[in-house]
């Protein structure tokens, strides 16, 4: 099963995302809002028990951090809103998003879209969207398809 660590928005928040994007057009093909999700390290087919433990002793005693969704923009065949944390990118290090090939960009993935086809009217209006800041005060070990599962779950101790 692949999987991934993530924070997950409360539900007001994602109401405030649902209400931002409004009517959806069928061009794009929109996430469910019930796995929207930010990840923090993507980690493929692995041992979901051996994943955990890798975990357990990556997140214990992490504190929770304050984000905020905000803007939007794309990625080839992606639409997502960005994310803004102060303490963010230390999280995704420590749940190993350092192990990536790639640079870490928090996102929340909205919709997919063909690779040639970019949704700039859907950046525009996204364009001045601000979330409320939250405290995400879990980080959650996901996998398997549409919708993603919560396999476990780690709390973040507060301040």
């Amino acid at each position: 099963m692949r999987l991934f660590s993530a924070l997950r928005p409360p539900a007001d928040v994602a109401a405030e995302i649902d209400g931002a994007l409004g009517s959806r057009d069928r061009l794009l093909r929109w996430s469910d809002p019930a796995g929207w999700h930010v990840t923090l390290a993507f980690y493929g087919e692995v041992d979901p028990a051996e994943r955990a433990s890798f975990l357990d002793r990556a997140l214990d005693g992490r504190k929770s951090v304050d984000v905020r969704l905000w803007s939007s923009g794309t990625f080839p065949g992606v639409l997502w809103l960005g994310v803004a944390g102060e303490d963010l990118a230390d999280l995704a290090a420590a749940a190993g998003a350092d192990d990536e090939d790639r640079p870490y960009r928090p996102h929340l993935t909205l919709a997919r879209c063909p690779r040639t086809q970019s949704p700039t009217d859907w950046t525009e209006r996204l364009a001045g969207f601000r979330s409320r800041v939250w405290t995400a005060d879990r980080v959650e070990l996901m996998g398997g398809g549409s919708p993603y599962r919560t396999l476990r779950t780690w709390p973040l101790r507060r301040g």
